[in-house]
This record gives structure tokens, sequence and C-alpha cells, in this order.
């Protein structure tokens, strides 16, 4: 959860997903549909999926005991070379260093590492490992977390506090904040397209999205496809075949959502159907009072929020 998240954000859900799955077995029992809306608003939903898929690994093949190696850790699914590092060192001391993003920091201004991210990852890995102490490797990988947390913090570190500033090399040249260095950011092409908010009485539209991908296995609202360049035409063509719609609203203004490798701009289209109208194959209908018990994505809530007009 703690993956490109806050830990102010991430601790309602914190506590609410281990009161509903406590242990690895009822996570690996749980339904994924369940997973997703318990997740819902959290963003990079992929963790979710990766998580329970995890679980069900543990559960099936490995009698609901993880592995205790970094290699056996890294074979499961979701579990890159920093979680198992970090579950081998902190759960099973195995003597490893995981590098997050606090001890990259401290460890690019100790050896005042000059490459830029990402291409230093490598030589920062094997600089942060002579930072291991002889055993207790959890301990020193936590002590270095909680120094780049709490003093070599990115900006106006405490140096004179630091445990390490006599040996630390950005230090003594004065240019510890420049570390570690970064290469610029590429941001992707504004992406655009439609959502087409459709009631039925007190019902509303909705499908679920494909499981693998973006958003993966999320519910939202119909919609077309998410395009750079594409024109509001080409967009309301892809709006659901209903019957009893004779023509799609525009709603003022645009539904706006920045993900990791894009901008989103949505135009809401509003519909509304007779009582009996059925819901197109892979679509259903579900009571607008009961939204906030579906796997909505942020940008979907923003969608329901301004198709209701709030």
């Amino acid at each position: 959860m703690l993956q490109q998240t806050t830990v102010k954000a991430v601790g309602p859900y914190f506590e609410k997903f281990l009161a509903r799955w406590p242990d690895v077995s009822a996570l690996g029992g749980a339904d994924l549909e369940d997973v997703l809306r318990m997740w819902a608003g959290l963003g990079y939903y992929s963790r979710a999926r990766n998580l329970h898929a995890c679980a069900v690994t543990v559960l099936r093949e490995h009698g609901g005991v993880f592995p205790d190696t970094e290699e056996g850790l890294r074979k499961l699914p979701g579990i890159g070379p920093y979680t198992a590092a970090a579950i081998a060192a902190i759960a099973f001391d195995r003597q490893t260093m995981p590098v997050d993003g606090n001890i990259e920091r401290v460890t690019t201004r100790l050896f005042r590492i000059e490459e830029a991210l990402p291409q230093a990852k490598p030589q920062i890995q094997v600089l942060a490992a002579t930072l291991l102490g002889p055993s207790r490797a959890g301990d020193s990988a936590q002590a270095l977390m909680d120094l780049g947390a709490t003093i070599c913090t990115p900006k106006k570190p405490a140096c004179s506090l630091c445990p390490l500033n006599e040996d630390c090399a950005a230090r003594e040249r004065g240019d510890q904040e420049t570390f570690p260095r970064k290469a610029a950011k590429k941001t992707g092409a504004l992406r655009r397209g439609a959502a087409f908010f459709v009631v039925r009485g007190d019902d509303l539209l909705v499908r679920s999205r494909p499981a693998k991908g973006l958003l993966g296995g999320m519910t939202e609202v119909p919609g077309s496809d998410w395009l750079a360049g594409q024109e509001d035409e080409e967009a309301l063509a892809q709006a659901p075949e209903l019957g009893g719609v004779k023509r799609w609203h525009r709603k003022l203004g645009v539904v706006t959502h920045v993900f990791t490798h894009f901008p989103l701009e949505l135009v809401v289209y509003t519909a509304k159907v007779p009582a009996r109208t059925r819901a197109p194959d892979g679509m259903r209908w579900v009571p607008i009072a009961t939204l906030d018990g579906e796997a909505l994505p942020n940008v979907m809530r923003k969608v329901v929020s301004h198709g209701l007009g709030e």
C-alpha cells in the first residue's frame, strides 16, 4: 500500500484491510472483486491485484507460508527486487539491503553518486549493501530508512544530527540537497475521451474494466477509448447502444485526472432511459445509493460526481 502512497493516505485503508483479511489465508480465499472494492480510492490498482495473486499463490503452492529467501520471494506474483529484499531482511534476517527512496537518498549523498536516476540504481544497490552490519540486516535496513525519512530529508536535511555526517561526501562539498541526481521527467501526451452517464430511475449503468491493463478489474461507467488528439465527435460515436436514448446531453466542463504516464480529460454525456431498459452485454445496472460499495477508481468517482451535478 505504501508504494507511491503516503502513510497518511494508507493508514485507514490498512486498518480496514487487515480487519477484513487478517492473514494470508484469509486474503488468499477472498474474491478479487471484494479486494478491489476495499482498495477503491487508493490508486495504483495493480498493487491490489498483485497482493491478492500473491496470497493465492502462497496459500496454494506454499501451504500458507512465505518463502524465506530473496530468490523464493521474487518468484511470487507482484514481488520485485525491492519487496523481496525488504521481506527477506526484515522478516527473515537475510543479509540483503532493500533500497527504498530513503536509502537511495542516503546512499547517493554519502557516496556523492553523480549518475542520475534511474540509471544509477545498480550502483546505488551495490554501495548501499556496504552499509549492512554483520548481523541484524533488517535493523540495518530500517535504521537507514528512518535516517532518510527523519534526518536525511529531501530538503533541508539535518546534517548536524546525522550519525554518518563525517563520512558524507555530499555534505563535505555542501551540495547534499542536489542528490540524488534525477533525469528530467517525460510527461505523456494529454489523452481525451468520453464517459456516458446513463440513469434508469435510481440505477446507474456500469461495467467492469478488463482484468489486465490500466485500472484492471475496476468498475467504470461506459466510455470511449482514451486517446491523444481524439475529437469529441469520435468519442461520442463510441456511446453504448441503448433503446430509449434519443440524444446524449453533454455536461458543461470536463473531468480531469492525472495518471502516472499521462493526463486525461473526459467529456461526460448523460442520458435517462425507461425503467425496463436492459443493460447492454457486459454492462449492468447498480443502485446509485450503493456506488460506495463498488470498486470505483478515483477518476470514475469524479465522473459520477460530475454526472450527478455535485
